[in-house]
Order: structure tokens, then sequence, then C-alpha cells
């Protein structure tokens, strides 16, 4: 099927899109996410990690088969128009705006906090400094996908040697320390805890966001070569590789200084790993994971808003946004007016200023995001079918039964929001 207007050129090939996926993912929840989640369930989170990922494997393989299916930009949006119902396809592309524009907003300040930590300076400039951020990313995402994508590589190459330098300088500390960090296990539920299960969840959740960048090859798919056969292995590769990052950093990130230190540094820096780094008697490792932390927030910013301007882009090709936002400059490569409308929205985020608030407010929203995904990769046929229909059935219980562990207040507000998303495209549809 293709998509109504003028097309995007496809420039990707697997690696291409493998990288764009990579960083997407190692940014926000490798650096900060982490810490977050550390504050949440303690030690535990060396186990909401690969549950985290065992769900987004079922969520990736309903995306993989999605857009091998249907190559077009929008992903979940386009998928439950086509095999849904335009409500829940609006659902899905408004819950996409509210969970990314809030995770570009977490990576932008995120690269303030790690910016300033490494320059010495306060966090009086955090917000100024994660604002101008976001408008510059914009700039480089106007000049359309192929410059992106020379960026992206470039970023995602320093990032994992940061993380490598990271895991490998840790682990001698790590044995010094042994296993006084890991126990207990599970919080306990004193001193006004949440007790093991619930806090488990609740990391669990977090964590998921961090992986769920291989959606960006889905929202990207009319701007990849050979679709069927470069998507699916574009999204599983890039989830073996940062599934394997994530359990070594997490590993020695808590058994190092232990989950209470990580946390605390992820509230006062917003830089918990380079803070971590710091502790090692490795020369130079806390510059360079600052450099990496820096280098990987501007690579999920940056992938973030192409995956944001394509998906406004569909929604203004279907009349669910004004039609500016789906046209197209005059060489073809760039959804111009799309692409400043979400860096003007994430921009404002920023001003929160919170990475804690930005990141629990995108776990609720990217779960029901992906939700709607599951839900239509189970109305695949036989012979559209790349996966057995566990993977979906697994991924959608999984997102609906997390996204009501995420705090209270953040998932009535993500309700709210996603109420007067509806309204709107009613009001939309009838006028």
């Amino acid at each position: 099927m293709s998509p109504e207007g003028p097309s995007l050129r496809r420039e990707l090939g697997v690696f291409g899109a493998m990288m764009m996926g990579l960083g997407s993912i190692l940014g926000t929840g490798v650096f900060v996410a982490v810490g977050i989640a550390a504050g949440m369930a303690g030690p535990g989170i060396l186990l909401a990690i690969p549950v985290a990922a065992l769900l987004a494997l079922c969520n990736a393989l309903s995306s993989a088969q999605l857009a091998a299916n249907h190559p077009v930009s929008g992903g979940t949006y386009e998928y439950g128009y086509r095999y849904l119902h335009p409500a829940l396809g609006f659902t899905a592309g408004w819950a996409f705006l509210l969970a990314k524009s809030a995770s570009a907003a977490t990576a932008v300040l995120g690269f303030a906090g790690y910016l300033l930590h490494a320059l010495g300076v306060g966090r009086t400039w955090l917000v100024p400094v994660a604002v101008a951020a976001a408008l510059s990313l914009t700039g480089v995402v106007l000049g359309g996908i192929r410059r992106s994508h020379t960026v992206n590589v470039t970023i995602v190459s320093v990032t994992i040697l940061a993380l490598l330098v990271f895991v490998l300088g840790g682990l001698s500390p790590l044995r010094e320390a042994g296993t006084q960090h890991f126990l207990p296990f599970l919080p306990t539920g004193e001193e006004g805890g949440s007790g093991p299960l619930p806090s488990l969840l609740q990391a669990t959740a977090l964590m998921f966001v961090a992986y769920t960048g291989y959606g960006r090859i889905a929202t990207l798919g009319e701007e990849v070569r050979e679709p069927e056969r470069t998507i699916p292995r574009a999204i599983v590769l890039t989830l073996l590789v940062s599934a394997a990052l994530y359990v070594g950093v997490g590993v020695v990130a808590v058994g190092t200084v232990g989950p209470e230190f990580l946390a605390r540094a992820t509230a006062g820096e917003a830089a918990p790993l380079e803070v971590v780094a710091e502790t090692f008697s490795v020369p130079g490792a806390g510059p360079l994971v600052a450099l990496g932390a820096i280098t990987a927030m501007l690579g999920v910013s940056l992938n973030l808003l192409l995956g944001l301007s394509r998906v406004l882009l569909a929604m203004g090709r279907r009349g669910d946004m004004p039609g500016l936002v789906a046209r197209l400059d005059a060489s073809g490569t760039s959804p111009r007016w799309a692409v400043l409308a979400v860096g003007l929205l994430v921009a404002g985020l920023a001003l929160v200023g919170s990475v804690e608030t930005t990141w629990s407010f995108s776990a609720f929203t990217v779960l029901l995001y992906y939700a709607v995904t599951n839900l239509s990769a189970l109305q695949l046929t036989a012979r559209e079918r790349l996966f057995p229909r566990v993977f979906p059935w697994a991924g959608l219980g999984g997102c609906l039964f997390l996204a009501f562990w995420v705090d209270r207040t953040i998932w009535v507000t993500g309700l709210l929001l996603l109420g007067a998303g509806l309204l709107w495209h009613g009001f939309r549809r009838r006028s």
C-alpha cells in the first residue's frame, strides 16, 4: 500500500537501519533510566532488564512483521488504521507523539546533565542547555535522512566504545565489592517503600521504554531499501546488541557502587554512569563515559525527532493533523513543517526539568502504543505472518499489565491526554 501524497526516498540498508535503532536505544535508557529504575527496585533492576528485554522482543517481532508488510512512515499509527479501526490508529499515533516527545525531552535533559557535570557547572543551566540542544538537533533533522544517518553512525560508534570502557573498567572494582551491593536483591517495603513486586514491575515498565528504539526502524519503513528483508533483520540485531550492553552496564553499575548511590547520582546530577566511572581506577574513564553519554543523548534525540516527525507526517496525510505537517521540502527528503513542530514540542517539554517525570510519562504512553502494535499484528493473515502468534499475544498482555504499574499520577494524566486527543480526532472527522 502506498502512502497518500509524495513518498520519501529509500536510502537505508540493514546496517544503516540497525544503527538508527541503536542510536535510539543506546542513550537515555542506559545513561539515565538505569539510575531511575535502580532507585525503585534496587538490585532487582538486574531482573527488570532481561524481563523488559523479553517483552521488547515480542513487540519487536510484531513491529517487524507489520513493517515488512506495510512499509510506510507512521509505524503503529498506520497499522492501527489498516488492520484495526481509525480510532485505534489515531490513539497509537497520539500516544506515540506523547511518549516519544517525553522521551526526547528526557534525552536532551540527560545530555545537558552529563555536559554540565563534565564541565563542572551547576544544574542552573540544565533547562536552557536542554532546550538549545533540542532546537539545534531540529536543524540537523531538517536536512533529511542521509545527513541524519551520517551523524548517527558517528554518534553510535562513540557511544558503544564508551559503554565497553565502562563495563571493562568496572570489572576490577566489581570483583572487589563482591556481593554486598546485590543484597537484599529486592526492596523489602520498609521505610515507606512499595514492596518487592510493585517496585520490580514499575522498574520493568521504565526499562521497557529503554529498548523501544527499535521501533524507529519501523517508523522509517518508507525510507528503507527492501523492507521485507531489511526491517526484521535490523530490528532483531538491534535488540540483541542493546540487550547485551544493558545487562553488562547494569551489573557493573549496581555491583560497584550500589543502587542507592546510583539513584542519588541520577536525581542530583542526571549523570549517573559518569559519577560511577569516576570511582574506577582506570585513567580517563569518567571523561570518556561522559563523552559517550553526551553523544548518545544527541543520537537518541536525533532519532526521536526523526521518528516523531514521520508519525506527524503520516497523521497529516490522513487529516488527523493539520495538512501543513504533511508537506515535504523541495528535494522530497524531509517533512519540514512536521520536523519544526516536534522540535518545538520537545523543547517545550524540556522545560519540565525532571528526567524522572518525563521518563515515567513516556513509559505509560509507549506501553499503550505497543499494545496497539501487538493487537494489529494479531490481525495478520497466515501468509503475512513472519513469526508465531504467541509473540503478539505475549506483547499485548505484557504491555497492558505493566502500563498501570507506573505512578498513578502519571497514568491518570496520560489517560486524560489520550482522551483529549480522541475528542480532537472525532471533531476533525466530523468537520
